[in-house]
């Protein structure tokens, strides 16, 4: 289910199926119901243990969630078979925390980053924003926050998740404790995400929206840069550069659009802009920079 206060992941299952995409639905209980039958020695988790160990530094979490962590891992990973699932988008928030004690973000990156995108917040148009950037890019593709300003500088911001984001996009990453929910449910029930500042470079960001009242789909898709500015937080974070962003910003705002953003470390705009608008027939706004018209199919 959508966590309450998410009223911006909000979709339309009618208009994507429409455009071909089938949603399977999964819930909460099914899968801790599947977890509470599995034991410690359980091959499975076992070897889900090791590949969580062998993806990031887990030095300071404790194996009990490890081992929560690896036993809900194998329980996603039998959903994903059953259904033959493309990609994940999980209520990561805050019922896994209150009620099984750690949060799934460490299994999500491990997702994201073997070409098998997941979704924070059930955030499935979201979802279909990372599978297109990862089709274009052939990389791991993350979904971000557009968070704040950064400084003065009118074409950079800030980007960040709790985070889940794909340790491909990380300078350096360790996995770690959910700073906000921890203040609700306790440290020792938020253990699991993946911490770290995203390295420098260029990306492509891309948004799809299904609009309900109109029946169509909407999206936008642009090129920017991930800077090396410094800055300090908690969860995944990086401060970026997008020619003309204030009037990026405007457009979202004015079309009511959602505050994650799907990217991926390639530039792979022009692409996606022709695939979107002409080939599935989506509304996008394909944004550049000023003095450069931006380009909008319908």
């Amino acid at each position: 289910a959508r966590p309450s206060a998410f009223n911006t992941v909000r979709y339309s299952e009618k208009l994507l199926e429409r455009a071909g995409i089938s949603v399977e639905t999964l819930d909460l209980s099914e899968a801790l119901g599947w977890v509470r039958r599995m034991e410690d020695d359980d091959p499975r988790v076992s070897a889900k243990l090791e590949a969580i160990n062998s993806y990031t530094n887990v030095q300071a979490i404790p194996l009990k969630s490890l081992m929560k962590m690896a036993k809900l891992g194998v329980a996603i990973d039998r959903w994903k078979e059953q259904k033959e699932l493309s990609a994940t988008a999980i209520q990561c928030w805050t019922a896994l925390e209150e009620f099984y004690g750690v949060v799934p973000c460490t299994l999500m990156s491990m997702m994201s980053e073997s070409l098998l995108p997941s979704a924070c917040e059930t955030d499935v148009a979201g979802l279909v924003g990372m599978l297109v950037l990862q089709s274009a890019a052939g990389k791991p593709a993350a979904l971000l926050d557009w968070n704040n300003n950064y400084g003065s500088d009118p074409e950079k911001g800030v980007v960040f998740h709790c985070s889940n984001l794909p340790k491909s996009f990380f300078s350096d990453q360790r996995m770690d404790y959910q700073d906000i929910i921890a203040g609700t449910v306790g440290k020792e029930n938020t253990f699991g995400t993946i911490v770290g500042k995203i390295a420098p470079g260029p990306f492509t960001y891309c948004r799809i929206s299904t609009d309900d009242l109109k029946g169509r789909i909407t999206s936008y898709v642009g090129e920017g840069e991930f800077t090396n500015d410094p800055i300090e937080s908690f969860g995944g974070y990086g401060v970026i550069r997008i020619p003309s962003f204030q009037q990026l910003l405007h457009y979202i705002c004015q079309n009511g659009l959602e505050h994650h953003v799907a990217a991926t470390r390639a530039t792979v705009a022009e692409g996606i802009n022709d695939a979107l608008g002409t080939y599935m027939g989506w509304e996008v706004y394909h944004h550049r920079a000023s003095g450069q018209e931006g380009a909008k199919h319908f």
